[in-house]
């Protein structure tokens, strides 16, 4: 059965859904799983050493892919280099299946997205998925920043070229959801530019006058876009149960970072998934001051878990959970970043180590607590 389209992978600790498999095997076929077992495998296969074999990881926000782009201020690399480093980044975390999170909405405050970088990005996109250059499976993620006065437009020509799979509701502006105190946005701007604090100040009278100029009649309108366009819809950094009942009005799936344990919990009792980062679990705690990740598995009111802007954090997130929150098993921690995110996004083929889903495995081992990825199969091929 040893074939580059058939093969075994076996002597693994398995995660599946509901249990750890201490010793067990699994069969590729064609790109799909074939079948699963415990104990010694039927015939010979890969011997991955005691390693684990987990689902490929799916991670549904990430604006990692501007850091390549753009590694300095003002610094803009070659689109498809970056789009290449990015992708081999993602594929080595173990993510097989990633929404490239692009934003849209110009937003002159911060070393974002201009409408030229977002076309150069998906354009080299496009180019490297057509020539078969990607090792993840590249999925959009429309990030919308409702009070950008070109949020639409850009939303607009985006989907009239390409594919439009998941969007956020997002809102920066000074004084609203993660920067409810102003002060905190104001040191937050300064400590990524050279502003002086009359210039900060004169950003935040822009911004706000932005905002209510434009927010609340775009988010209706994107809403719309996103239902004409099939694309699950996401809500973010709510933090009152007034933002929470704006989501589930406009149909919201995920909750992208509440910032409140109010918002956390009404998000997960109207049955939209709660999503935080990484990087929080990992750091044992919000950057910014917000609500700590491991707080609410600890309340049985967090869903899904995103690398954020460290992709390795996504795995690192997963296994350190249950050590963090013992009430939470392995294989409810992985699902996290594997299953739920999967139906989320409304993915019934992968996010589980199950016969006939797509073959996206990891193998992983552990060096002292942190998972290190040794190998990645999308669709049952190699790619890292």
């Amino acid at each position: 059965m040893t074939t580059t389209d058939n093969y075994i992978l076996e002597n693994a600790i398995l995660i599946l859904p509901d249990r750890v498999v201490e010793q067990g095997w699994i069969a590729i076929s064609e790109g799909r799983i074939a079948e699963i077992g415990e104990g010694r495998a039927p015939e010979r296969g890969f011997d991955v050493g005691g390693d684990y074999l987990l689902p490929g990881l799916i991670e549904l926000h990430t604006d990692h892919i501007e850091s390549h782009f753009i590694p300095r201020p003002h610094v803009r690399w070659h689109a498809l280099s970056a789009v290449m480093a990015y992708d081999a980044q993602i594929a080595s975390a173990g993510i097989t299946t990633v929404f490239d999170s692009l934003r849209v909405g110009s937003d002159f405050d911060l070393a974002s997205l201009d409408n030229d970088d977002l076309w150069q990005l998906s354009e080299a996109l496009a180019a490297a998925k057509a020539s078969g250059h990607l090792r993840a499976e590249h999925r959009t993620h429309l990030r919308c920043e409702i009070s950008s006065s070109d949020v639409l437009e850009q939303a607009e020509g985006y989907a009239a070229r390409y594919p439009v799979h998941l969007m956020s509701l997002m809102d920066h502006t000074p004084g609203q959801r993660q920067f409810r105190d102003i002060s905190i946005w104001k040191t937050y701007y300064m400590g990524k530019s050279d502003a002086s604090d009359e210039e900060a100040s004169k950003l935040i009278a822009w911004r706000l006058d932005l905002h209510e100029r434009n927010a609340a009649r775009h988010r209706q309108a994107l809403v719309e876009f996103a239902r004409e366009h099939g694309a699950v819809l996401a809500s973010h950094d709510d933090g009152t149960k007034e933002h929470v009942a704006q989501a589930v009005a406009d149909g919201v799936a995920v909750a992208e970072f509440p910032t409140t344990m109010e918002a956390a919990q009404a998000s997960h009792a109207a049955g939209i998934q709660v999503m935080m980062g990484g990087p929080n679990v990992v750091r044992g705690g919000s950057h910014s001051g917000n609500i700590a990740a491991e707080t609410l598995a600890r309340e049985g009111i967090l869903d899904l878990l995103s690398s954020d802007y460290v992709p390795a954090s996504l795995l690192m997130a997963a296994f350190d959970l249950p050590r963090r929150v013992p009430e939470i098993s392995l294989p409810k921690a992985l699902a996290t970043v594997t299953a739920n995110p999967a139906r989320a996004a409304g993915l019934a083929d992968r996010g589980t180590l199950e016969a006939g889903l797509r073959a996206d495995i990891v193998r992983a081992h552990i060096s002292g607590d942190v998972p290190v990825v040794r190998e990645v199969w999308r669709e049952g091929r190699r790619v890292a």
